[in-house]
């Protein structure tokens, strides 16, 4: 029963988790009978750390977990890992790199080999950070996107999607990384505006009479000209429709076609037509039946048919000679300065070269139209609902996606080629091998799985898809989706067309899109800004200089070190205080509401370290007053229940109602509030309060009710708060607990407290209502007329006598009254000033400034007159009237009669003064 002066969460967190976790308590269950709950990790990459955005959506996906599970239901919190091939294999070849050794020294297999010690070298560091933060995810069914059962749905669904014509083999532009030296996606390209140049280049008529002026920003892919366009209205033009011009440098000729993409307004109204380095060109070149010529290798230097002048340049150097060329043979006629949009690839930031190479892609046609429907209908609906839109417009203008990646670490694709270049997609070899026959000798495809391929399987083949199994029967459709909006396309869309389509089921029922972790400042957390915050910081606590070396370390330019270590000494200038888990998690859920991204202040995480102190703190009272005392589970001795615990009953049924409301609409930030409120504002501040009051009361029976609720109120507020801050809460229950009558070897295994309606007592709650205004009123009193804190005064009251007989130990004791005296009639004729509450009037018992009270009734007086004045004004306005509800209205009215009577009573006061 004992507990430690203090609240120490460190200790707390390290002696908690290992028992959840080694009971099983996070474990799937699958009782007939019982509602599903599931949620999906996002699974993150394999090799990475903790950051913010991490901390906050674990926190708010475990609170869901915890709350569920307790009410009762069959709970499952799918945890995993990816592979995430691009970035994990950057990872590995820079410390290759380090060492001047490339992955094409190791070859492949030593490579992979490298790149799989790696990752379980470093792969456990974001799961051990995340029991950190308390989540109760089923370890025991954790997955890794290349384990064996999910490369067997990768492979699976790939032959599947290939037997059904939607998967193909074809030669396409792409989005091409000549540092990765593979294809990307567009999701992976980030387009930013740069400073550059638009060059106008001369190309002579073939008929030696005239010339088109070309205008390009990319001089360097001229070599690749198939075409120079122009819009078919032209007048400028069209007369030379069909006719060729000699491509500038090269020796050949070119046509010159008509085609509407050409916007005659821009530039000079003429197009050069690049289709294997242009996506807009490729286009135009298809109408026309043009063939496309490819003048990079895939390390983007010039290749064998460009001129030999310029073979082996790379693009940027060639650029340079080129231009050199034109100018000294008078083709290039001017060059502007000009804004462009620059891709460049994510990853790597070298620019990204549009290449015309053979990969492998889905038709999305089909399966985007089910996407589509799913969320039209309902099946999925995204909270907010704004991100609706967003999935919409991505899916009805979707491409094929191309599938294929240039890189050694992934899923291979399930493709064996023979000696004349026929491909077989099999499941396996041996399977291949009976499609080729025995004669062929096959060889695997080089190429490996787009990353998010496999993470579109994640939510049916992490539940052990293709097999039909009782996880899968029972957690599909999942329950919803904790995700930020910037994987809506790369990884929702896709996972909800793929569910669709491999198991006819969509594979959650919600979306709940969250915001953004800013700094303080409201800016985007940035390694190049030195303003990340990690997480693991926060709970543990980490020194000023500690913080600016972590910020620093590593990077090459001293100035930026330096402006950044001076940010972070002007906003942390003591460091991280350690806040511990339960705080940080209180901080996140009262900060996640809708639509809004949020601004992470480390004064409001410290705040709510103060607020597990307070429950700390509250659960010691009581149990020094009720600990080896009777608390009534002795069902035979009378138990008395006051007003004042009736009220905090009834309080405790409101905060219920409210916080599974709030869990209900994913409005986290309102379900802290309400246990907040309930916790400091009404348990702690007042019920507390109230209670040492009745404790020494004279009736057995009054101190036996006061104790029962002072436990039972608390062991529910401990139940109520745990999925948000389980750590503290756990301790506190332990404790709690038996006075309670519990029992149980967790409180995360407990019943999750249920609103009961019945015990909702309007009358008390009115009572404690009047109460708090009489004692605040004393106090605000006490305060103007500047009576000392320890000095006890006499107070005189007029109103309801059997009421002021009931609330005169409550207000003696809050108020710190010396005595209280009852009047029937008037109060004294005196000068002391009088506070007005309802039809109560009290007035100390002390000499007073007669000046100053003059002055503080003609405040309160103008005050009210103007509250009357708004309220006459919106009872006057015939709209408000009509369309505000009855009983907004009804309030209005009532408003205005209090503050009527309110005021006739202080200018009776003044009169009397004056």
């Amino acid at each position: 029963m004992e507990l430690a002066k203090s609240f120490e969460p460190h200790a707390i967190e390290q002696r908690w988790y290992p028992v959840w976790e080694s009971n099983g308590y996070f474990k799937a269950t699958l009782d007939a009978g019982r509602p599903a709950y599931c949620i999906m990790l996002p699974p993150p990459n394999v090799t990475g750390t903790l950051h913010m955005g991490h901390a906050f959506q674990h926190t708010l996906m475990d609170t869901l977990i915890r709350y569920h599970r307790m009410k009762g239901e069959n709970t499952l919190w799918q945890p995993g890992t990816d592979h995430a091939g691009i970035a994990t294999q950057i990872v590995v070849e820079r410390q290759l790199d380090a060492q001047n050794v490339s992955r094409h020294d190791l070859g492949r297999e030593a490579f992979v080999e490298k790149v799989w010690q790696w990752k379980e070298q470093s792969g456990s560091t974001i799961t051990r950070q995340m029991r950190r933060l308390g989540t109760s995810c089923d370890w025991s069914r954790e997955r890794f996107t290349m384990d064996e059962g999910l490369s067997r749905a990768v492979s699976e669904v790939f032959v599947r999607l290939y037997e059904e014509g939607l998967i193909y083999r074809g030669k396409r532009l792409v989005n091409w990384d000549p540092v990765l030296m593979t294809a990307v996606s567009d999701l992976e390209v980030v387009a930013t505006e740069e400073d550059g140049f638009m060059w106008h280049l001369r190309y002579p008529l073939e008929s030696g009479e005239g010339e088109l002026i070309v205008a390009t920003t990319r001089p360097e892919t001229l070599l690749g000209d198939v075409a120079v366009a122009v819009h078919p209205d032209d007048e400028r033009y069209r007369h030379l429709i069909g006719q060729h011009v000699r491509l500038p440098l090269c020796e050949r000729s070119i046509p010159i076609i008509a085609d509407e993409y050409v916007d005659p307004a821009f530039g000079t109204g003429c197009v050069k037509i690049t289709p294997a380095h242009d996506f807009n060109d490729y286009q135009v070149g298809n109408r026309h039946h043009l063939s496309p010529i490819g003048i990079f290798t895939l390390d983007a230097k010039i290749n064998d048919l460009g001129p030999s002048e310029y073979q082996g340049l790379d693009r940027f150097e060639a650029r340079k000679k080129i231009l050199a060329d034109l100018e000294s043979q008078d083709y290039l006629i001017e060059t502007k300065a000009h804004k462009l949009m620059v891709p460049r690839g994510d990853r790597t930031h070298s620019v990204i070269e549009p290449m015309l190479t053979d990969q492998w892609f889905v038709s999305m046609e089909g399966m985007a139209k089910q996407g589509l429907e799913s969320v039209a209908s309902g099946e999925v609906k995204f909270v907010p609902e704004n991100w609706t839109t967003v999935y919409n417009q991505w899916l009805e203008n979707i491409q094929d996606w191309c599938i294929s990646r240039q890189l050694w670490w992934g899923h291979r694709i399930p493709a064996w080629y023979d000696e004349d270049g026929n491909f077989y997609v099999a499941r396996s070899a041996e399977e291949a091998q009976k499609q080729a026959g025995a004669d062929k000798r096959l060889t695997q495809d080089e190429d490996v799985l787009d990353t998010w391929f496999s993470s579109a399987l994640w939510p049916f083949s992490t539940l052990g898809w293709p097999d039909k199994t009782a996880e899968l029967e029972t957690f599909l459709p999942t329950s919803v989706l904790v995700t930020g909006f910037d994987i809506i396309f790369f990884w929702v869309a896709r996972m909800i067309m793929m569910t669709q389509h491999f198991t006819g089921q969509v594979p959650f029922r919600e979306v709940y899109v969250t915001g953004l972790v800013r700094d303080a400042h409201g800016n985007k957390m940035s390694k190049s800004k030195g303003n990340i915050i990690d997480p693991i910081d926060l709970i543990e606590g980490i020194s000023l200089e500690d913080l600016v070396a972590k910020r620093t370390t590593g990077m090459m330019n001293p100035k930026q070190a330096e402006s950044i270590a001076k940010l972070t000494r002007a906003d942390y200038p003591s460091g991280f205080p350690a806040s511990g888990t339960d705080a940080m998690r209180f901080t996140f859920a009262s900060l996640a509401t809708h639509g809004r991204d949020i601004k992470f202040d480390l004064q409001r995480c410290e705040g709510y370290r103060n607020f597990c102190n307070k429950l700390w703190n509250a659960t010691r009272f009581m149990l020094m007053n009720c600990k080896g005392k009777d608390v009534g589970l002795d069902e035979s001795l009378p138990v008395e229940l006051n007003f004042a615990d009736k009220w905090i009953i009834s309080r405790l049924q409101q905060a219920e109602l409210e916080i599974d409301e709030a869990f209900r609409i994913y409005r986290f930030d309102m379900a802290a509030r309400a246990i907040y409120e309930l916790v400091w504002d009404e348990y702690c501040d007042w019920y507390l309060e109230l209670a040492k009051v009745q404790l020494g009361s004279a009736s057995e029976a009054t101190q036996r009710g006061t104790r029962r609720t002072l436990v039972r109120v608390l062991e529910t507020i401990l139940r109520l708060a745990h999925p948000i801050i389980p750590f503290i809460t756990e301790e506190l229950w332990q404790k709690v607990a038996p006075l309670a009558g519990k029992s149980g070897d967790s409180v995360m295994l407990q019943t999750y407290p249920a609103v009961d309606s019945t015990r909702i007592d309007t009358e008390a709650t009115r009572s404690i209502g009047e109460l708090k205004e009489l004692i605040n009123a004393c106090r605000g009193l006490r305060g103007e007329m500047n009576v000392s804190p320890a000095m006890k005064v006499p107070l005189v009251a007029l109103g309801d006598k059997d009421a002021l007989g009931r609330y005169a130990p409550y207000l003696t004791a809050l108020a710190k009254l010396s005595d209280m005296e009852t009047v029937s009639s008037e109060l004294p004729a005196e000068d002391a000033p009088v506070a007005v509450v309802g039809n109560f009037r009290l007035m100390l018992k002390i000499e007073v400034d007669k000046e100053a009270e003059r002055e503080r009734l003609a405040k309160e007086i103008a005050r009210l007159e103007g509250e009357i004045v708004k309220a006459h004004g919106k009872l006057g306005n015939a709209s408000f009237v009509e369309r505000a509800p009855a009983s907004v209205v009804q309030q209005e009215q009532e408003r205005l009669s209090a503050f009527q009577a309110t005021l006739e009573k202080l200018q009776s006061q003044l009169a009397k003064l004056k």
